[in-house]
């Protein structure tokens, strides 16, 4: 069995930079509208992007995991070997649906990973890493671009819509509220930022 390559900032520290919905929009963009890959790549950054996916939970979403008409996902095999019900928005769905329709098109079946390769093969999670950084640099994107990214970027435009604490949890995945209140304060200095510039003060 072939070892995967370590993500590059394996052991790393680095700082959140979630992205702006003009950038993932240009990202977006920046893979290939008929191409078979070029639709499955976009949909997978969607669901990375609007379900806050990890990206092993995404590479590991089967068919029967998907529930169209209740706007949901199933995660079997979340961090912990936890099960959670993820819900999705109908804008990403849209762009999923294009790829269910390619898939279905290309003889792939039910037994196959939702993200597979044309062959039906499961995508390795080193493909996607490398695949995003790609693409950002297409899409003239200078932040750091990578799933767990975008799983920051989810996080960060629940907590500024005002969406509660407990439900950015659960949505997440994570194991208490806490981890989540850090997780939302490490990403939105800006509430404190625009706290301290509305006040008055004169000399």
């Amino acid at each position: 069995m072939t070892k995967q390559p370590a993500p590059a900032n394996k052991g790393q520290k680095l700082p959140p930079e979630p992205l702006t919905a003009d950038e993932v929009r240009a990202l977006l963009a920046a893979c290939s509208q008929r191409a078979p890959t070029g639709v499955r790549n976009r949909a997978l950054i969607v669901l990375l992007y609007r379900a806050g996916l990890r990206i092993n939970e995404a590479l590991s979403l089967k068919p029967k995991d998907l529930d169209m008409k209740a706007g949901t996902l199933r995660i079997l095999h979340g961090k912990g070997d936890h099960s959670r019900l993820v819900g999705v928005d109908a804008g990403a769905w849209a762009v999923l649906q294009l790829w269910l329709e390619k898939r279905r098109t290309a003889g792939l079946t039910a037994r196959q990973p939702v993200f597979c390769t044309l062959k039906g093969q499961l995508m390795k999670a080193a493909y996607v890493r490398s695949l995003l950084p790609r693409l950002a640099k297409k899409a003239g994107i200078e932040k750091r671009v990578h799933a767990h990214g975008l799983r920051h970027t989810h996080a960060f435009e629940l907590a500024s819509e005002g969406t509660p604490l407990h439900l950015i949890q659960a949505q997440l995945g994570h194991s208490s509220v806490a981890t989540t209140d850090r997780y939302i304060r490490h990403l939105n200095p800006m509430a404190v930022i625009d706290a301290v510039q509305s006040r008055e003060w004169s000399a």
